[in-house]
């Protein structure tokens, strides 16, 4: 199944049924009265997380959801049906945010609870309603209010433990076939890595998390540059970041300098995201002299003014992997159980999410803006 993360789709809900104008007409009885009936409210539209989804691509091909209106009112004081109410559902991890008002309405990560995403209109008041002593006979009725239209763009971030942040051909993949059952491609070229991957590590009965390897980052990917800026937003529901540096890379590039462009691709995508807890790994350590590792090591520590622990592996073989991921589950249960007791963490958390969401969204849209006025530059300029 094709992998899409993002899709902006159209919900209407129901319109409200209108209210009936009739009265009683019936043999012997004279003088019946009104008797008109309520319509009916219109459908709601929800949305729910759903665990057996994992891809927004249905979005693309069914951009439009309508809830059922209201049926009117009929005579007898009968009222009309109520329309039955739409439920959408979206991969869990799934943002919904208003395109008009640029509205954060919900981060969907509870599957139990369904959200509301538009409401229905009110029914229409039938003729019954408005009569009284001195008005027998009333011809008044109320129509149904219209339901919420509302244009939503969807956004699917992965929720995940750990991301892996690093040039292509730093590793990321190889690390994840590494430590968990999950095996993307590995090979020797460029953005091997097309979409994210998920991989469980365990490390024994109950203590597991999530690793997301999402594809590499290259200079210039803020600004739409390969295919790293697409995915970049999988990493803002992650515990941490590990920042993947390669000690040896095939360009002969400089590994400080590439860590250096990571770390300003991601404070131009968000400069919230670029707060998270971050880790830095020397990768394929096992093809340099202890010595010269050394000496990387101390002077990314002096350009990058890093005083944190820096982690040696070697992912290929494994070397240092257990390690990292004890390490790795230590930091997550503490996270954890610091969710678990303290509210103010977790509302922090939420705030967070929620400026990263507007964040990524301005960021996505600035760039598509410009991508799309260089496709029409090109077009005119073959045209002519």
């Amino acid at each position: 199944m094709k992998f899409v993360d993002e899709a902006e789709i159209k919900v209407e809900a129901g319109k409200g049924g209108n209210g009936c104008l009739s009265f009683r007409r019936e043999k012997y009885i004279e003088k019946g009265g009104p008797d008109g009936g309520d319509g009916g409210d219109g459908g709601s539209v929800f949305m729910q997380a759903d665990e057996a989804l994992n891809t927004l691509v249905d979005f693309r091909f069914q951009p439009r959801y309508r809830a059922q209106p209201g049926q009117p009112g009929q005579g007898k004081n009968c009222t009309g049906r109520s329309g039955e109410d739409l439920l959408i559902k979206v991969p869990i991890g799934t943002s919904i945010i208003d395109v008009n008002t640029e509205e954060l309405i919900a981060d969907l990560e509870n599957p139990e609870q369904p959200i509301m995403v538009a409401r229905g209109g009110h029914h229409g008041l039938g003729n019954t309603r408005f009569k009284s002593s001195t008005n027998r006979a009333p011809r008044k009725t109320t129509n149904g209010t219209p339901g919420e239209t509302r244009t939503l763009q969807l956004q699917l971030r992965l929720v995940a433990d750990v991301g892996l942040l690093g040039f292509p051909n730093a590793g990321k993949s190889t690390l994840i076939r590494a430590v968990s059952a999950a095996k993307p491609k590995v090979a020797d070229y460029p953005f091997t890595t097309l979409v994210p991957n998920l991989g469980v590590v365990s490390l024994g009965m109950e203590r597991s998390f999530v690793m997301a390897d999402i594809p590499g980052l290259i200079e210039g990917a803020s600004e739409g540059a390969g295919l790293g800026f697409r995915f970049l937003k999988h990493l803002s529901r992650t515990r941490l970041l590990l920042h993947l540096v390669d000690v040896l890379p095939a360009d002969e590039s400089d590994p400080i300098a590439s860590a250096r462009k990571i770390i300003q691709e991601l404070e131009k995508f968000s400069p919230t995201l670029a707060t998270k807890e971050r880790w830095i790994v020397l990768n394929k350590v096992d093809l340099l002299e202890t010595d010269a590792v050394d000496k990387l090591e101390a002077e990314l520590r002096r350009e990058l003014h890093w005083d944190k622990p820096i982690y040696r592996i070697a992912a290929i073989n494994k070397q240092g992997c257990v390690e990292l991921c004890h390490d790795l589950m230590q930091s997550i249960e503490s996270h954890r159980k610091q969710m678990a007791e303290d509210e103010d963490y977790r509302e922090s958390l939420a705030q967070l999410e929620k400026t990263m969401a507007f964040e990524i969204r301005r960021t996505t849209e600035s760039t598509k803006t410009v991508k799309t006025t260089d496709d029409d530059y090109w077009d005119e300029d073959w045209d002519d």
